[in-house]
């Protein structure tokens, strides 16, 4: 069996030396970057509601669940994990207070609020 030689080229070389240095340089500035300012917050749980949760729960794709007195840790768990065609939402996606005040909203509001 005879070995495989590889035969390196100067350009070749050089693009191998950009691709690894971008990659280093990538990984360096998504791992030292600062803390992100904080951004957008939602008015209150009615909002978050009518604009995230409302896009199914309203237009009968996902179950009703306002006026079913589910309780905020239930809603927050689901939220977070999902549950059959329910997506997961991460932290990034509705930050934790943010969760709360829907779970709050979703769990105290009447079925035609």
């Amino acid at each position: 069996m005879q070995a495989l030689k590889v035969v390196w080229t100067v350009p070749a070389l050089i693009l191998t030396a950009f691709v690894v240095v971008g990659n280093v340089l990538s990984i360096a500035e998504a791992t030292f970057q600062e803390a992100p300012e904080p951004g957008f917050q939602w008015k209150d749980g009615a909002e978050v509601y009518a604009k995230v949760c409302a896009f199914c729960h309203e237009a009968k794709v996902g179950p009703t669940i306002r006026g079913r007195g589910l309780a905020p840790a239930y809603i927050t768990f689901i939220v977070r994990h999902g549950n059959r065609a329910m997506p997961s939402f991460r932290a990034a996606e509705i930050d934790d207070e943010s969760l709360a005040r829907v779970a709050e909203y979703v769990s105290k509001a009447a079925a035609n609020q």
